[in-house]
């Protein structure tokens, strides 16, 4: 299973917020890029990067910090966050990120979704936050009357490469993931699923690993692994396999 650290960019600073409001951010490193060469050296073979202003404001916010990453590491990025067109999905693709993910823009905008899924296939990834089991968008702050699981099916179909599932009450609380909706949720799909949300203890990575044959890929570690309760390094070896990637 894939390990995912993640970056959350707000004011060119590494931050981690509390079940995604903006007024919990906590810093914790003024250079994300020195941040993101910590990961890598501690065995991370890729990195899960947001831009948390541009999410907020539906567009890019934080492009310094995110080409100083990408020129600072050699592992490839997911980068999510306030990409609502597909001029932008182009522009980042083009700055060297790896995969692009599409939330508000995939579930607001699907015809858009179908055609950047088409232009750069495989390279097109799909964040699903959900409360309650249902699709928040916005920066989280406006919940959908559809079911997570629904727009996952929809959005394999469309061309999806994987999707990033967040369950938004677990989000930085340390509190332990929700691997029930996470299971369900690949067992619905055929594309790789990556958990978000909650991780706190080894034995969290764990019981996420066993999940690996569901379909469940790749578990992204935030406020665990800036709070010292998860290793990453240990948990690198505790459950990454050479062969892993998305």
């Amino acid at each position: 299973m894939l390990v995912l650290p993640a970056i959350d960019l707000k004011g060119g600073k590494c931050v981690r917020l509390y079940q995604g409001e903006m007024g919990t951010a906590k810093i914790y490193s003024d250079s994300p890029e020195e941040t993101a060469l910590k990961w890598q050296s501690l065995g991370a073979k890729m990195l899960h990067v947001v831009d948390l202003d541009g999410a907020m404001a539906g567009e890019p916010r934080n492009l310094g910090a995110i080409s100083r990453i990408l020129q600072a590491i050699e592992i490839p990025i997911e980068l999510g966050g306030g990409i609502r067109d597909e001029k932008i999905v182009e522009d980042y693709l083009q700055l060297g990120v790896s995969k692009v993910i599409l939330g508000t823009a995939a579930y607001q905008n699907r015809e858009m979704f179908r055609r950047v899924c088409a232009r750069f296939p495989g390279r097109i990834a799909v964040g699903i936050d959900a409360k309650g089991g249902f699709v928040a968008v916005q920066g989280w702050r406006e919940v959908t009357e559809l079911q997570a699981m629904d727009l996952a099916r929809e959005l394999e179909g469309a061309g999806a490469s994987h999707i990033i599932y967040t369950d938004i009450a677990r989000d930085g609380a340390l509190s332990g993931p929700n691997l029930g909706a996470t299971a369900m949720l690949a067992k619905a799909v055929a594309i790789p699923v990556v958990l978000s949300g909650g991780m706190h203890s080894h034995e969290d990575l764990e019981n996420a690993a066993k999940l690996e044959d569901k379909g469940v890929r790749a578990v992204i570690l935030g406020r665990s692994i800036y709070e010292g309760t998860i290793d990453l390094a240990k948990a690198v070896k505790q459950v990454q396999k050479e062969g892993d990637a998305l």
